[in-house]
């Protein structure tokens, strides 16, 4: 149970309601924090990876890394490559041993994006591979790739559902990677329409930053998958930094890595706290 695909998590989410969220690791510390986060609140977890995470060590690392933890886990723990920026890169994913899979093709045209992601699932699904893909752009910065705002069209959702086959839809509502610059405004709305033609979970990505408030909003309407990556980051680098200055005679990685673990972890527990996943693993 506890190294699993996200298929059946997406789905208990979208018929109880609530969102799983989805939170980004860049190393051992990061990954041991959000398994222990997910234990204490009995929640079911997906812990991803980008295409420059991978970069910095490599898939097979990031995905070992998170099986062996995930084994000694009492919760379902799902490894997800996030914002796969080619199919060379996903298909190198599904080898690592990948449960979880995005492919992101929503800077290529419409026909494109629906060409490339109906690529995926065909190598994806003899594997048994849940494939995320993205209609719409998410603005703000990911890894290297910049992208400007572009809503999805609630028509175009249905459209890409219907002729893909996909298992889950990131969509834009005005979201944004990285840190904002200013209180975002969301396109609620749109998203109750996206969901009244779209039967697939939906997943919400930029959510560092957001209110606890807007993010309830959003799993109301249809969002069953939510995406925590900046503030992970940000938390885990004040705690290294605040260990450092607060005692200039450390060198043991352990202890300043210690120090992030926890500030992490107890990030992840609020933010499942207000995903509504804990108590459902």
């Amino acid at each position: 149970m506890s190294f699993v695909t996200s298929k059946k998590m997406l789905t208990d989410a979208q018929k109880g309601g609530y969102a799983v969220g989805a939170f980004n690791a860049e190393n051992m510390e990061m990954v041991l924090a959000i398994i222990e986060a997910a234990t204490e609140l009995k929640a079911p977890v997906m812990i991803q990876t980008t295409p420059s995470t991978v970069k910095y060590a490599s898939l097979d690392v990031y995905a070992e890394m998170v099986r062996a933890a995930a084994e000694k886990a009492s919760v379902p723990v799902c490894v997800h490559l996030d914002h796969g920026n080619s199919y060379e890169l996903v298909a190198g994913a599904l080898e690592a041993g990948y449960t979880s899979v995005m492919i992101d093709g929503s800077h290529e045209s419409f026909d494109d994006n629906m060409a490339l992601t109906r690529r995926v699932i065909a190598a994806a699904a003899p594997m048994g591979i849940p494939v995320e893909a993205e209609l719409g752009t998410v603005g703000g910065k990911e890894d290297d790739l910049e992208a400007a705002d572009g809503c999805t069209l609630p028509e175009e959702a249905a459209e890409f559902v219907e002729r893909t086959g996909v298992d889950s839809l990131a969509v834009a509502i005005g979201t944004a990677h990285g840190v904002y610059k200013s209180t975002p405004k969301l396109d609620v709305p749109r998203l109750a329409e996206i969901r009244k033609v779209v039967d697939v979970p939906l997943v919400l990505h930029g959510a560092s930053g957001l209110s606890d408030d807007s993010i309830r909003a959003c799993i109301k309407e249809g969002i069953c998958k939510v995406n925590f990556a900046t503030e992970l980051r940000i938390a885990y680098t004040q705690a290294v930094r605040e260990a450092l200055n607060a005692d200039s005679k450390i060198f043991d990685p352990k202890a300043y890595g210690k120090a992030a673990r926890e500030k992490v972890k107890e990030l992840v527990k609020n933010r499942m706290l207000v995903c509504g996943c804990d108590g459902k693993a």
